[in-house]
């Protein structure tokens, strides 16, 4: 690292924010020369504009729901009408949350706008993600809501029986809360964005992704929360969903090879860009130009499975994490997801802990 560019591009990466009189004091270069370089650098795509953003350091802005998962596991075949001996678990949840604490543990920039109450819960669960790096200065804290809550009842084999979710909170990250938070999205190339949004808000961020050319990814959280994606899907660069979601979209039955590639070829003919579809033990489905291709997912054991809450979320974030680097291969992509899900189904935590920037290599 011998030329002065390169010497600026040091400083420039120990401190974004350094001034070009503070850049040219420490090479001993006039304020016009360093003007010159960092045109150059721009110009080369090595930073990004004010205030002068590595393409590495760009955070990804995760949007939507937090709340407090609570896990009953029966530990027995459950009986209808009766009561149920079960273990419980609680631990932090919220699709835009949980994606945003898998991408920080795998070494990502991450900023997350979502709303908590100002109770125990909501300041807890904030202060968690503070503690991986996760910048929450962007999010609303209310004093008269108290934070959302997901429960789930899980079989004794760990699967989904049920769940209840009180996600009303999230009903305050409108329009004017999108505006208004606009500067934390501004040095952002990727955007996700959870179904838990009203739908304004996603319309309005699809607007801006347009805008900016920024890349918008929505993940659904439920089939019923489906009906917030509007009619146009432009702006959208990826929505990732399962079978079930998909099918609540377009509003029929998707059981065969055939009905998927047609719901993607329709979905696509609305102006979605991307589609990943989730098939549970069957891996994914992803869109390769007009057919959707398929990955198997990695075998768990049975006896290693613990539970499948937050195998979704993961598997979301694996994709960004690796689009974030490769904006074009969603193969890799999805096999990133894959590998973050299967981690995440051998732990009662909804988020892996064993999770680090290794994966990205």
């Amino acid at each position: 690292m011998n030329s002065s560019k390169d010497q600026l591009l040091a400083l420039v990466e120990a401190n974004p924010f350094i001034t070009q009189q503070a850049l040219g004091e420490a090479l001993g270069l006039s304020r016009s020369a360093v003007a010159g370089h960092l045109a150059q650098l721009v110009k080369d795509g090595r930073i990004l504009g004010r205030a002068y953003v590595l393409p590495s350091r760009q955070p990804v802005v995760c949007i939507g729901g937090t709340n407090l998962d609570r896990k009953l596991r029966s530990l027995e075949a459950p009986r209808l009408g009766s009561s149920n001996p079960a273990r419980q678990f609680e631990s932090p949840g919220g699709v835009a949350r949980n994606i945003a604490e898998n991408l920080a543990r795998v070494g990502l920039p991450v900023h997350l706008l979502t709303a908590v109450g100002r109770d125990a819960a909501g300041q807890a669960l904030l202060a968690e993600l503070q503690t991986l790096g996760v910048d929450c200065s962007g999010c609303l804290q209310a004093a008269d809501a108290p934070t959302g809550s997901y429960t789930a009842v899980l079989d004794e084999q760990g699967d989904l029986m049920l769940a209840m979710a009180d996600m009303a909170l999230t009903d305050r990250l409108d329009t004017d809360f999108i505006r208004r938070c606009a500067p934390h999205r501004a040095a952002a190339r990727w955007l996700v964005a959870d179904l838990n949004l009203p739908a304004p808000s996603l319309a309005l961020l699809q607007e801006e992704a347009k805008a900016r050319q920024q890349h918008l990814v929505v993940v659904a959280v439920s089939a019923p929360k489906m009906q917030r994606l509007g009619p146009t899907l432009e702006g959208i660069d990826l929505l990732v969903l399962n079978r079930t979601e998909l099918s609540a979209l377009l509003g029929q039955p998707l059981e065969t090879d055939a009905a998927l590639r047609d719901a993607w070829l329709t979905l696509r003919s609305r102006g979605l860009r991307r589609l990943v579809m989730s098939d549970g033990a069957n891996g994914v489905r992803f869109s390769e130009g007009e057919a959707l291709a398929s990955l198997a997912a990695p075998k768990v054991p049975r006896s290693r499975m613990r539970e499948v809450t937050g195998a979704g979320d993961a598997l979301s974030a694996g994709i960004v994490a690796a689009l974030h680097g490769q904006p074009e291969d969603l193969r890799a992509a999805c096999r990133l997801g894959l590998t973050m899900a299967a981690l995440t189904l051998q732990t009662d935590a909804t988020v892996s802990r064993e999770l680090s920037p290794a994966l990205l290599a």
